[in-house]
Parts: structure tokens; sequence; C-alpha cells
């Protein structure tokens, strides 16, 4: 999409935005609900305040900013290109991405739900302010941090690396290694708290397969 068919989309739909140099910067007051779209021009930054709909995007331009003060749904995007950042304070839905590149961060307010993904790369790191859902994962790379507010569930996954560290502050489900949440597993140890023990078991290599 061209940046004067994306201009003339958000007059249509009475979105008000500024011209920032080469970015559209979205400053509508409420919801942006884009629905429809299969694509963006590069450049444009979400700064309006409520949430984003692009449920039907299919790939994102480099430039692509979200700092909206609500949610970003982009539950069709197969894929993210390197150093996307999402900064908005809401959740973000990438229901059907099945990979992310480096660099990608998540610095949301709210929960990351990436019901599909496949694999991560090395070094990502997870500072949300809420869960996050990795449903279909099934092996993490050495060096992912999870530092989000909320739960991670990794119902999938079968091994951790020594490297992984937890360090949220809710809970961690790993059905498929120990049939279900850390802190109900039989194996915890009194007087030691659970995301420590778990730390120290991964560190160990003791889910290393």
């Amino acid at each position: 999409m061209t940046q004067e068919a994306f201009i003339k989309k958000l007059d249509r739909e009475g979105y008000s935005y500024e011209i920032e140099g080469d970015n559209i910067v979205v400053t509508h007051e409420g919801d942006v609900n884009l629905e429809s779209l299969k694509s963006l021009p590069p450049g444009v930054e979400f700064k309006n305040g409520g949430g984003v709909d692009l449920d039907s995007l299919k790939s994102l331009p480099p430039g692509v900013e979200f700092k909206n003060k609500g949610y970003v749904d982009l539950d069709s995007l197969k894929s993210l290109p390197p150093g996307v950042e999402f900064k908005n304070k809401g959740y973000v839905s990438l229901e059907s991405l099945t990979s992310i590149p480096p660099g990608v961060e998540f610095k949301n307010k709210g929960y990351v739900s990436l019901y599909a993904l496949k694999s991560l790369p090395p070094g990502v790191e997870f500072k949300n302010k809420g869960d996050v859902s990795l449903y279909a994962l099934k092996s993490l790379p050495p060096g992912v941090e999870f530092k989000n507010k909320g739960y991670v569930s990794l119902y999938a996954l079968k091994s951790l690396p020594p490297g992984v560290e937890f360090s949220n502050e809710g809970d961690v489900n790993l059905n498929s290694i120990i049939g279900g949440w850390f802190f109900e597993w039989k194996g915890n140890i009194k007087g030691i708290k659970s995301k420590r023990l778990l730390n120290s078991m991964i560190s160990k290599g003791i889910f290393e397969r």
C-alpha cells in the first residue's frame, strides 16, 4: 500500500493523523479499526488513544511503530520484520505468527499471545506487563529471558536448555515437561521459592533433552 492510499483510508474512516517527515502518525483519540487492510506503507506510527485492529494484515513493513494506548490485534500476520517494538499500553495478539526475527521487543503493558509460534531466536526478551502465551512452542534457544509481569505458558515445550531464565512475576506452565504449573509440581522443596528452584534446575541441565 502507498502512503497516499493509506491517507485516503484514514480520511474515509475519520481517523486523525499528522505527517512527520516521511512518517504518517495516527493520532486519533480512540480505537483505530483497520481490520480490512491487507498491507501498510512503511513508516506508520500508531499513537492513537485506544486499540489498533489490523486483523487482516499479512505482513508488516519496516518502520511501523506501536505506541498506542490500547491493544494491538495482528492475528493474520505470518511474519515480522527485524527490530519491531511493541510499546503499546494493552495486549499484543499475534496468533498466526510461526516465527519472529532477532531484535523484536515486547514492552507493551498487557499480555502477549503467540499461540502458533514454532520457534524463537536467541536473546529474545519479554518485558511486557502481562502474561506470555507460547502454546505451540516445543523448544527454546539459550539466552531467552522472561521478565514479564504475569505468567508464562509453555504448554507444548519439551525441553529447557541452560541459559533460559524465568524472572517473570507469575508462575510457569510446563505441561509437556512436568504436567502442569511449576508451583504445583510435587518436586518443589519446602522453604525454597519455586521460581528459584526452577532456574537452578535449568542451569544444571535437568530439563535439557
